[in-house]
């Protein structure tokens, strides 16, 4: 058996409002909504990955889920932009990444995060 992706599933009491966030800050794009659920897509190739945590690292509370971006001053000013609360960070953490914490219009604890 091979595993061909792991997918996040955010809780959004308005899916497609949540989905046009992600849209705004990440550029996602957005191939199917049916109301309940929206599905966020990028063009690139993945990489299949799943944590397992008793916490979020340097005494945080675990995220959501992690989204790795290459310019993370660029992300960390469309989140703000977007109106999200940024709660943790920026900061380089010792074992090689600089991140942030922000929480989404659902309440939902997102990491961002850059390799340094």
């Amino acid at each position: 058996m091979q595993v061909r992706r792991v997918v996040a599933n955010l809780h959004a009491p308005e899916p497609l409002a949540l989905a046009h966030f992600y849209q705004r800050v990440f550029g996602f794009d957005l191939p199917l909504d049916m109301d309940w659920i929206s599905f966020l897509v990028t063009g690139g190739s993945q990489k299949v990955e799943l944590h397992t945590a008793s916490e979020g690292g340097s005494g945080t509370a675990l995220p959501v889920i992690s989204i790795e971006v290459d310019d993370l001053v660029e992300a960390h000013a469309a989140v703000r932009d977007a109106g999200a609360e940024v709660v943790y960070g920026p900061v380089s953490e010792p074992w090689g990444i600089r991140r942030f914490y922000f929480r989404d219009p659902a309440g939902n604890l997102v990491n961002i995060v850059t390799s340094i």
